[in-house]
């Protein structure tokens, strides 16, 4: 891996100057984050409006295509000049999983602030690699994010709300699904998400991360160890066809590849507060596009939330006349809850793309106010480390294996 060299003084924005961005990918992340940097100052009060000012890709083409269809005035087919640019205060890694420690590093060297796609890398050592140059730029004010979106949907930051003001008492079970459907056809082609050199697992890593994410920060307990299973369903598809979404249509006799990751990912856990967790994770479960739950139940109460209804969240209380009981509904949309107070009336339901805008509102107030953001690469580093056990415990029939936390001195 390449080593971090010593990291400069981080950037530092004059009052009034626009906080300059460059986007590393331009495919469905790279979208999503444009969209969030050129919207989150038309609702939130920030103090340095974000400009994007540079778009990266390898394909001179196709990234050229992208920026003027996201209206990005320049381009740059190499990553390196882009994060040496002094004109750059941000850089926003979209990128398979595979770069992401390199791209990094050399930001991090370079002063440069950090926001990165999730997972946060392929391996546990590399994740441990840019949490220690995190920490060491830290020091000269230089700030890392992990993009765990699914934080800022209101519905689950306001469990959160409910677990941390103690409505749900002592925690004892979480569970936690992220079902998809995309890859349900057996001649959907190949592409760099079924590559574990580039991905770094299937369905375990790309959408598992999220629910482990999830399910630890709502409940605020770590999870210690774990009993998993992996399964790959269809081992080969075809080398050629159209994309469409995250899928596509195969070619008419197109040759097929290896299939390298897992498809469908299933294991228990023991948290080190004392609950238990059961999760699932597949691109394999016709019918449900973006099914992403998590339920958690207390000796008080309960919370159920699921992204398909995602501005509701279902909340139990125990307390309440035993004759009235039951999960009540509650339309996360008034001004009372996380995030809501700065889009539309109440009643008036959010979408997935503000998700990211409200990342970037929060990127943008830690960078203001020099505080800690949240999750940071630390925090990203203990969902890696996660990812690592159960990758480990499928490998070994299923034996339950402790989360390893001992820092490797990387």
């Amino acid at each position: 891996m390449t080593e971090s060299p010593e990291v400069h003084q981080s950037t530092r924005t004059s009052a009034g100057r626009p906080l300059r961005v460059a986007i590393i990918g331009h495919a469905f992340m790279g979208v999503a984050h444009t969209h969030a940097w050129r919207t989150a100052p038309r609702f939130f009060d920030l103090g340095h409006a974000p400009e994007i000012a540079l778009l990266v890709g390898r394909d001179e083409a196709r990234t050229r295509a992208a920026a003027e269809r996201l209206q990005i005035a320049e381009i740059e087919t190499d990553w390196r000049r882009a994060v040496e640019r002094e004109d750059i205060d941000v850089v926003d890694i979209c990128t398979p999983g595979d770069t992401h420690a390199e791209i990094a590093l050399a930001a991090l060297a370079a002063g440069k602030h950090v926001l990165c796609e999730k997972p946060l890398a392929n391996s546990v050592a590399e994740a441990e690699a840019m949490t220690a140059a995190a920490e060491r730029a830290a020091a000269s004010g230089v700030r890392t994010f992990c993009g765990f979106s699914y934080r800022r949907t209101p519905a689950l930051a306001l469990a959160k709300r409910f677990v941390e003001e103690g409505r749900l008492g002592e925690i004892r079970h979480v569970r936690a699904q992220y079902l998809q459907d995309w890859l349900s056809d057996a001649d959907t082609p190949l592409n760099w998400r079924l590559d574990k050199d580039k991905a770094g697992s299937g369905a375990l890593g790309d959408i598992g991360a999220h629910s482990v994410d999830a399910a630890q920060w709502v409940s605020g307990q770590l999870i210690e160890g774990v009993s998993a299973m992996l399964h790959t369903f269809v081992e080969t598809r075809p080398l050629a066809g159209t994309a469409e979404g995250l899928g596509g249509s195969a070619e008419a006799g197109a040759p097929r590849g290896p299939v390298t990751v897992d498809d469908a990912a299933a294991f228990t856990a023991r948290f080190d507060g004392g609950a238990i967790g059961i999760f699932e994770a597949t691109r394999f479960a016709q019918g449900r596009r973006n099914a992403n739950r998590l339920e958690i139940n207390g000796s008080l109460g309960s919370i159920a939330f699921d992204f398909e209804s995602m501005n509701t969240l279902e909340y139990f209380d125990a307390r309440d006349d035993q004759a009235a009981q039951g999960f009540r509904t509650i339309q996360v949309t008034d001004a009372v809850h996380p995030y809501t107070d700065h889009w539309w009336p109440v009643g008036h339901g959010l979408g997935y793309g503000d998700l990211f805008v409200h990342q970037v509102a929060d990127v943008v107030a830690a960078l203001e106010t020099d505080t800690a953001p949240r999750p940071d690469f630390a925090d990203a580093l203990t969902v890696q480390r996660v990812l690592h056990a159960v990758e480990a415990s499928a490998q070994d029939e299923s034996r339950y294996t402790a989360v390893d936390r001992r820092d490797s001195g990387a």
